[in-house]
């Protein structure tokens, strides 16, 4: 059964940072396609980050760009988004998800096969 798990969510003060993780299990993801999406209550799933099988290419929604880094670990099994200078804006619930077959980097969620459980980040003015 293929699993991914995030960690890393919490309460933080503007400007801080944070580290998000998410293990995946029962499958290895190192030649596929992998992403963060953020859902805040009442709007829409929206893409965050994604990246290639390989690091080589990233994605970055403007609202992010120059704060958030999108990183993975094939070894692990694992995907990473390093958050700096957090703003309330940032405040979501955050996913994690995967692709089962597309290796490019990937931007519609429709696209994607699965999916974490979500670990909030709450950012305080």
């Amino acid at each position: 059964q293929v699993q991914l798990v995030e960690s890393g969510g919490g309460l933080v003060r503007a400007g801080g940072s944070l580290r998000l993780s998410c293990a995946a299990s029962g499958r290895t993801f190192s030649g596929n396609s992998m992403g963060w999406f953020r859902q805040v209550p009442g709007k829409d799933l929206e893409i965050v980050a994604a990246i290639n099988w390989n690091s080589d290419n990233r994605y970055y929604t403007d609202s992010v760009k120059g704060r958030f880094i999108i990183s993975r670990d094939n070894a692990e099994n694992t995907l990473y988004l390093q958050m700096n200078s957090l703003k309330p804006e940032d405040t979501a619930v955050y996913y994690c998800a995967a692709a089962k077959y597309a290796s490019t980097v990937v931007l519609r969620s429709v696209s994607y096969d699965y999916w974490g459980q979500g670990t909030q980040v709450t950012v305080s003015s």
